[in-house]
């Protein structure tokens, strides 16, 4: 079993940055593809990144937000550049089994979740 630790989190102007991470403890960290998603008020929970041997994007972060991975500290970190109103939301990483079935962009195919960090950012 994995448990997923968010912080970072925090108010910010549009335009600038805030740093995310993740912290896990359990077993098999590497075992585990690492996702960051989030949830806006009102709408679905949304695939934001896949930290795994290969990083996966989404198309609306692309170029701003930045992750990295370090299996020695169980340890993930999103770098969020250039943030604006849109990116406004609760944040959370999620943990899915490598070889476990299912697309990498869908929340229900996660096996854990962290409670999450909201990133508010002001216009």
């Amino acid at each position: 079993q994995v448990q997923l630790v968010e912080s970072g989190g925090g108010l910010v102007q549009a335009g600038g940055s805030l740093r995310l991470s993740c912290a896990a403890s359990g077993r098999g960290f590497s075992s585990y593809h690492i996702s960051w998603f989030r949830q806006a008020p009102g709408k679905e929970r949304e695939f934001v990144v896949l930290i795994s041997g290969n990083t996966y994007y989404a198309d609306s972060v692309k170029g701003r937000f930045t992750s990295s991975r370090d299996n020695a500290k169980n340890t993930v970190h999103l770098q969020m550049n250039s943030l604006t109103s849109e990116d406004t939301a609760v944040y959370y990483c999620a943990a899915k089994r490598v070889g476990a079935p299912g697309a990498f962009t869908t929340a229900g195919n996660y096996d854990y979740w962290g409670q999450g960090t909201q990133v508010t950012v002001s216009s």
